[in-house]
């Protein structure tokens, strides 16, 4: 899924049934880098956020409430996607 749809779909609400991959691409395209992570964990960092965003996959689907974690971190930071800034 295009990172531009599934941002607008998590940010609608709909944190449920998003794959792990997608939202991986996601975060990347809003200008998160992965910084670590071991086994199914995968950490991010981004420059002008203060907080880590740790991922975890479950059977190829991001957990729910990461979803809501990333919508949060997009609203409260004012993120965008990089080719949109």
């Amino acid at each position: 899924m295009r990172p531009a749809k599934l941002l607008a779909r998590i940010l609608g609400g709909v944190a449920t049934n998003v794959g792990f991959d997608d939202l991986i691409v996601l975060v990347t395209a809003i200008g998160f880098e992965e910084v670590g992570g071991k086994g199914s964990h995968r950490v991010f960092a981004h420059p002008d956020v203060a907080e880590l965003l740790n991922l975890q996959e479950v059977r190829g689907q991001a957990k729910p409430y990461q979803v809501r974690q990333v919508v949060s971190l997009v609203r409260r930071y004012h993120l965008t996607l990089e080719d949109e800034r």
